[in-house]
């Protein structure tokens, strides 16, 4: 699980340049090997929106009744002009936290030229300046080009760029690596793919979720699913001066379990049969003690006459920052708890 983690979380895309990520996936869905009664097809790939979405055949025959959906884009930046002096000057692509962004590197466009955010020296700031957050506009980014012209050579407005963390484990169980929302979703999609389903599945992989669930409203179109399940992360915020009730929620203490978000209220009977799934199967899980954010579960569950839907989640901090942490335990609980819940479909439908 975290080889293939690590694995996705090299790879680069932005909202709406997720093609490295889309083709990093379908290579490896191409290379499961095939059984007629494992039989998997590609339903769609690319689609203008730019998601992929496969179907699994399982022991049980149900169609399209059931979902698994995971988002492969990842926040950035992307390009929007070059100065005199060879800066590029650029805006956040999702809701990346500016207070950490200053000096991160970058990878820009599809040649992943190396640059990094810079900032006016602080010597240079008024005492007012230094109290705040700096605005984006203030920002630019510095790839070392002497001049427009030779910038010019290298990038355009409308590349993307990424952030780079190298992914590895640490300390006390701990991962991290960027792009951690939502390559575990992904991760764990393609963890089941690999395996003998209970029951048929389609399995959305979705462009665009981090600027407003985009690719997940054509998804939702396209397979008419009965039940959905989002696989995601949130944000964790148990850090030192947050009080207790404000830390939402904590790595390690299993999957996050969503009964309502700032953008959702999720299908009762769902939450209740993966808390049950999860007590008797003796995996931990949590809630989120604040109600806020939101996922694709909000353009799935209003799609035609309405998807039922729950969410799975793995507690992360520092979400959308250049490199974000989570638990190796979660993410293999997320995986057992969500094989548990197919189980359970297969049962039921």
């Amino acid at each position: 699980m975290i080889d293939l983690l690590k694995e996705l979380c090299l790879l680069n895309g932005v909202s709406g340049d997720e093609e490295a990520v889309c083709h990093g996936i379908l290579d490896r869905v191409r290379a499961i090997p095939q059984r007629q009664d494992g039989e998997i097809t590609l339903l769609d790939k690319g689609n203008p929106l730019g998601n992929l979405i496969v179907f699994k055949k399982g022991k049980k025959s149900t169609g399209n009744k059931v979902m698994l959906c995971a988002h492969m884009d990842e926040v950035g930046v992307i390009v929007t002009r070059i100065t005199d002096e060879g800066f590029l000057k650029f805006d956040f692509v999702g809701g990346v936290d500016r207070r950490v962004a200053i000096g991160k590197p970058l990878r820009i466009g599809h040649t992943k030229v190396p640059g990094v955010i810079g900032l006016k020296a602080i010597h240079l700031t008024t005492k007012e300046e230094r109290k705040k957050a700096p605005k984006t506009e203030s920002l630019y980014i510095d790839i070392g080009a002497k001049d427009k012209e030779s910038a010019e050579k290298l990038v355009e407005p409308g590349d993307y760029g990424a952030f780079v963390c190298q992914p590895e484990k640490f300390g006390d169980g701990l991962f991290k690596a960027k792009a951690i929302d939502d390559r575990v979703g992904c991760a764990v999609m393609l963890k089941l793919l690999e395996e003998d389903l209970p029951l048929d599945v389609t399995f959305s992989f979705t462009a665009q979720e981090e600027v407003g669930t985009r690719g997940a409203f054509g998804a939702a179109f396209s397979v008419t699913p009965e039940i959905a399940l989002v696989l995601e992360t949130t944000t964790a915020a148990d850090l030192p001066g947050v009080e207790g009730h404000r830390r939402v929620c904590a790595p390690g203490k299993g999957p996050v379990i969503s009964y309502m978000d700032g953008a959702t209220i999720y299908d009762r009977e769902l939450f209740e049969t993966l808390r049950r799934l999860s007590e008797e199967n003796g995996i931990p899980w949590q809630t989120k003690e604040y109600i806020a954010g939101g996922n694709d579960a909000r353009t799935i569950q209003r799609a035609k006459a309405g998807v039922r839907v729950a969410a799975l989640s793995a507690a992360v901090r520092y979400l959308h920052a250049p490199a974000s942490v989570g638990s190796v335990a979660d993410f293999e609980n997320m995986l057992q708890l969500t094989r548990l819940f197919l189980h359970e479909m297969a049962r039921r439908l």
